[in-house]
């Protein structure tokens, strides 16, 4: 027995195994792999592309870990991923989140094409150029619809609570869109800044610093930090703008199997600790936003407002394959201040508010600006 269990362990854990013994197993792995490959080619009753069947093989792999966040990507859908973040190609100015049934609308940018084309916040785009994107990782579906300015991309829509698909023509344009901006909004003679970020792009907290900067000179007396729609981007920006209200303390620790724990302090020269601060989430929100938001929080600089966020608490590394393909694969947690994971979880508003799409007005911004007001009262 004691044999049968080291035999069943050691099978689960091939690195403890010596290695001509470790070797001949996953020799023996990859024959039968190919092995089953060459039956399905030999006796399958249509032809079959045996690059598809082999690039099918190491989805199944990632897949079965029952993340989704970790993703292989095949060569072709590698070198898509690859151009979009290069920033080589155009987009059609929308901003999305990954459904089972494709990608929804998350925010439309002002003056985009994909505004005249009258996509609206929560509508799905279910297919690109006539290809189901059900199921399809979001950064190869949103790299499916970008391309070179001038040219033009399909798109099938489905209206939010819809079952109709209306296919939409948009052309690609270069989008400008302000990483931050601000605002000041007056209530009863007491102004309040509201300070919009798009993404957690390098140079952001720039950004936001000065944008706060700014609306406090012009004698705002609180700030309203509004993340909606705001997907994340890069850890150090997030550290960096909460580090924006934050003089001092813990923003967020990252822990990982088989990576060093660590920690990320807040970097000081905050504003003053007196001005109140809400930040206004959605389910948008997510990834440093949430890191942001609840350091925010835990640090008892600000209260959350809005719905509950996205739920991504998880580190991505994109890892470089001999095939010319990628492994998008999580290594690690995000824990926030009080020790909280926010995955798949996401961050719980203190104070309730949602905005309407279906309307022009914003309903939830309202709500956190009371919210601050009475803060500083």
């Amino acid at each position: 027995m004691a044999i049968l269990a080291a035999g069943i362990w050691l099978g689960g854990h091939p690195e403890h195994l010596p290695g001509p013994v470790r070797d001949a197993l996953v020799d023996d792995d990859r024959a039968l792999r190919a092995e089953v490959i060459d039956t399905i080619e030999d006796n399958f009753y249509r032809p079959v592309d045996e690059g598809k069947l082999e690039d099918a093989s190491l989805k199944g792999v990632v897949d079965s870990l029952d993340d989704r966040f970790s993703h292989y990507l095949t060569p072709k859908e590698a070198g898509q991923f690859q151009d979009s973040v290069r920033g080589e190609f155009e987009g059609v100015g929308m901003s999305v989140e990954e459904d089972e049934r494709g990608l929804r609308v998350l925010r439309v940018f002002d003056g985009s094409p994909a505004k005249r084309a009258g996509i609206q916040r929560e509508d799905l785009v279910v297919s690109v150029n006539g290809r189901s994107i059900a199921g399809v990782n979001s950064e190869v579906a949103t790299a499916r619809i970008k391309g070179p300015e001038g040219t033009s991309v399909m798109l099938g829509v489905v209206k939010s609570g819809g079952r109709e698909r209306r296919n939409v023509r948009v052309k690609r344009e270069r989008i400008e869109i302000p990483v931050a901006s601000g605002r000041l909004v007056t209530r009863d003679g007491r102004k309040v800044g509201v300070v919009s970020l798009a993404g957690f792009s390098n140079g952001a907290h720039g950004f936001v610093r000065r944008e706060v900067d700014r609306l406090l000179k012009q004698g705002a007396g609180a700030i309203v930090l509004d993340l909606r729609g705001n997907g994340g981007g890069l850890l150090s920006e997030g550290v960096l703008v909460a580090s924006v209200f934050i003089e001092d303390g813990e923003i967020v620790s990252v822990r990982g199997r088989s990576r060093p724990n660590r920690t990320e302090e807040a970097v000081g020269d905050a504003i003053p600790g007196d001005i109140p601060v809400v930040v206004l989430v959605d389910r948008g929100s997510a990834s440093a936003s949430e890191i942001v938001t609840g350091a925010l929080r835990d640090q008892k600089r600000a209260t959350v407002v809005g719905t509950r966020t996205y739920g991504k608490g998880l580190v991505q590394e994109v890892i470089d394959l001999s095939n010319g393909g990628l492994l998008d694969l999580t290594v690690a947690n995000y824990y926030l201040p009080n020790g909280e994971t926010i995955t798949r979880r996401g961050i719980e508003p203190q104070v309730k508010a949602q905005d309407d799409p279906k309307t022009a007005r914003d309903e939830a911004l309202p709500v956190a600006i009371e919210t601050v007001l009475d803060q500083s009262r």
